[in-house]
């Protein structure tokens, strides 16, 4: 399913950054909530939303589909 793995690099890519989810929200503007239903699948994440998360990690967006 494309929401879990779309939740699992996320988390992956946060893990990596060393940061938590709180920051990860921060960072993109969003509630720490809302990153944790993301990374576990269970929210229909934006391209709006997909795009602020991707600038907090500082990815493009092709490279950030790269699961």
């Amino acid at each position: 399913m494309i929401l879990k793995k779309l939740g699992e690099r996320i988390k992956q890519l946060r893990k990596e950054a060393n940061i938590s989810q709180e920051k990860l929200a921060e960072l993109a503007g969003l509630d720490r909530t809302y990153i944790n239903s993301v990374e576990n699948g269970r929210r229909n994440i934006s391209i709006i939303n997909i795009e602020r998360i991707a600038k907090a990690f500082d990815v493009l967006l092709k490279d950030f589909f790269n699961f």
